[in-house]
């Protein structure tokens, strides 16, 4: 009888670990709700999955690093430079102060959707060159890479021929309605982006669960020297991880140009504390080898919706920031908890 008081002790005691940052945000939700009933009005949730959506992209990309046990500090800085490479492609070429005065037609769409995505990968491989070649820390060459990207940025935007440093805007229709237009069924209208986040999200479920790069990347989570030992190809597996971040890092560029219809110096920035923080409380363990895509894409809504929740209560921008703090946090130290019971 006590032995099977143990065991439920302790089933309690995992279920709660595995679930408690999901358990704590959905209860803010609910608080919120409960304070602000329109808050779970059909508008409002259509607009957290919108805001949700590049960010949950780059959950995607990020989420992969992460069960390699590393991680990525400069998904801001590149999604930023590669939303500006997109944003100065993409102008209508009746605007005056375009970036590129000697173009008189709109570009075919995949022409800067295959330049952002470029950029990105081009980072990315730099950063997975450091990390599989080099055996540098990823947190060291992700931050390196961040200032780089950073600087890049922003000599980019100030090599307008206007000679100022004004943000990318005034894009043409045809981008516009790809990239930020909306699908209509019935009376209810899905931003686009949501579809490409629940799409890619399908994609790379795919691939974590179903090919042999997703099993090798598990592998080399959770015991590097295990899996070289077993024949995986530790460093090509590296590789190809970092350049899916980066292809998933260039296509939410270019819909994040497409969303915020402007793009500067600062666009993406703060935005690699918000992937991480989708993967870590959609259960991406930073000891490596575990998570679900279903999780990330979970993590990113949730985290979302608390960060919609706040700004729907009014409270203070400087508090938004120690509550978001926190909850990163919080979520680490909970994924810590779960690594020292499961050891």
């Amino acid at each position: 009888m006590q032995s099977i008081k143990k065991f439920d002790r302790q089933r309690t005691i995992d279920f709660l670990l595995q679930y408690a940052m999901y358990i704590i945000l959905l209860a803010i939700l609910v608080t919120v709700s409960i304070i602000k009933p329109h808050f779970l009005a059909l508008g409002n949730i259509l607009n957290i999955l919108k805001q949700a959506s590049t960010k949950g992209i780059l959950a995607l990309g990020c989420a992969g690093l992460i069960v390699l046990a590393g991680t990525d500090l400069s998904i801001g800085r590149v999604m930023g430079f590669s939303a500006a490479v997109t944003a100065s492609l993409v102008q209508s070429v009746t605007y005056s102060s375009r970036y590129f005065p000697g173009m008189t037609q709109d570009l075919p769409l995949i022409v800067p959707f295959v330049a952002a995505i470029a950029v990105a990968v081009a980072f990315s491989l730099f950063n997975g060159f450091g990390v599989a070649k080099l055996k540098m820390h990823a947190f060291i060459i992700t931050l390196g890479t961040q200032l780089i990207a950073y600087g890049a940025n922003c000599l980019y935007i100030e090599a307008q021929p206007s000679g100022t440093a004004q943000a990318l805007s005034t894009f043409n229709q045809t981008f516009k309605d790809a990239s930020a237009g909306n699908l209509t069924i019935g009376t209810v209208t899905i931003p686009l982006v949501v579809l490409y986040f629940l799409g890619l999200a399908a994609i790379m479920w795919v691939v974590w669960n179903k090919t042999r790069l997703g099993k090798n990347m598990f592998a080399v989570g959770g015991n590097e020297e295990a899996a070289r030992v077993s024949g995986v190809k530790v460093e090509k597996t590296i590789m190809l991880v970092y350049l899916m971040a980066g292809i998933l890092y260039g296509i939410a560029a270019f819909l994040e140009a497409g969303r915020i219809q402007s793009v500067g110096a600062n666009t993406g920035i703060n935005y690699e504390t918000d992937a991480i923080s989708a993967c870590v409380i959609g259960g991406v363990s930073f000891s490596g080898g575990v998570g679900t895509i279903q999780g990330v894409v979970i993590g990113a809504v949730i985290l979302q919706a608390i960060n919609f929740s706040l700004n729907f209560l009014g409270v203070n921008p400087y508090y938004q920031f120690i509550i978001r703090g926190l909850i990163i946090v919080l979520a680490v130290a909970i994924d810590v908890r779960k690594y020292i019971v499961k050891k």
